[in-house]
């Protein structure tokens, strides 16, 4: 029994990533099994998945799935995008109403291309839609977009995985990655908006732990033109993906030694040479430094990355089973999915691991501990 009675467990949250690096799609039930084996993990405030691959025949078109709390929302939405964008196709995305959800929003489905006009034609298709997607979420009321790429999308809400997959009818999908959340909030809202992935055009985010550089990371992606709309730490490292990755060209290895740095101590015991790169990075990028214990899973088309804080204070387990790498916060729900595998191993704290399609590199990235 706990003396105080502190009951909040600042240590949950459940983070689970699948990919087949032969590319072959493959539907949500391995997702929602494996899930349902971390069930403690989370309070029912929060879930969700995301998946890449499902929308082969609208796949050279942006997926804007839309989250629509303001009963003017949808009108106001669609008159903005049809001035920025030729509207493809647009159908509510299909629910079950039976599932276990309390107060769901109406989600919607838009496939866009970017119409630029004046000065706007000089920004690149990307950079267009997020500009677009970062409007629509601060300034269309009880209207945001929760994911915007291409041949992907984002299903989340509130409740156990269970519920969301339920909901949204989460085994008729396909895809060749899959990520997924169970969220136990403890300092932000247990919202709609608010549960996890987080996502940026091709880029998702599922995370577990407590970004405490928030402010000073949600200001700095600002100078950028990222606005942080949905209430949950998370947000912010997906726009820095995106800002490292795609708009400043970083390798992910990089990137991964400015979210996590080695300590100023291991860093005076560099050689010359690798002891100025760090001080650059460190001093450069130190805005966007995530301070905190943390765990995460980045998925974008091709390629599936985990990572954790310097000390790895939130776990992270990494396995291989012939074609598929999976990444999970346990071990369970990987020996449930798979009796025996290749490999498996816990990555050091600050350790990248990198899964890519076969075609692109014939391993991933990590040494196992």
């Amino acid at each position: 029994m706990l003396k105080y009675r502190d009951e909040k467990d600042i240590s949950a949250c459940g983070i689970f990533g699948i990919m087949d690096r032969k590319g072959r799609r493959f539907n949500g039930k391995l997702v929602i099994e494996a899930m349902s084996q971390m069930k403690v993990r989370g309070n029912g405030l929060g879930a969700g998945f995301a998946v890449y691959g499902l929308y082969k025949k609208f796949k050279e078109y942006y997926a804007f799935h839309v989250m629509i709390y303001d009963k003017d929302g949808r009108e106001k939405l669609e008159k903005f995008l049809s001035t920025n964008f030729d509207i493809v196709y647009v159908d509510e995305i299909p629910v079950n109403d039976k599932a276990k959800v309390i107060d769901p929003p109406k989600f919607m489905r838009y496939f866009v291309a970017p119409r630029k006009k004046g000065t706007e034609k000089v920004l690149n298709d990307d950079d267009f839609v997020v500009k677009k997607v970062m409007y629509i979420n601060r300034a269309i009321p009880g209207v945001y977009v929760i994911s915007s790429g291409k041949n992907m999308g984002v299903f989340k809400g509130v409740g156990f995985p269970e519920d969301i997959a339920d909901y949204f009818m989460i085994e008729e999908y396909k895809g060749y990655i899959w990520t997924a959340h169970t969220r136990f909030p403890t300092n932000t809202p247990g919202w709609w908006g608010g549960a996890h992935p987080f996502s940026i055009l091709d880029w998702s985010v599922v995370h577990n732990g407590e970004i405490s550089s928030y402010g000073t990371n949600k200001r700095y992606l600002e100078m950028y033109g990222y606005y942080s709309t949905l209430q949950t730490d998370t947000e912010v490292i997906t726009y820095i993906f995106d800002l490292l990755v795609r708009r400043q060209g970083l390798p992910i290895e990089v990137v991964s030694k400015i979210l996590a740095p080695p300590m100023w101590e291991e860093i005076d015991r560099m050689p010359e040479k690798e002891k100025k790169f760090y001080k650059a990075l460190r001093m450069v990028y130190s805005p966007i430094l995530l301070n905190g214990p943390w765990a995460i899973i980045v998925a974008r088309h091709g390629e599936m990355i985990g990572l954790t804080d310097r000390i790895r204070l939130r776990p992270l387990t990494v396995a291989e089973k012939k074609s598929f790498l999976i990444i999970s916060s346990e071990e369970a729900p990987i020996r449930y999915l798979f009796r025996d595998v290749d490999r498996i191993y816990t990555p050091y704290g600050g350790e990248l691991v990198v899964g890519k399609l076969e075609e692109d590199i014939k391993k991933f990235v990590g040494e196992s501990q």
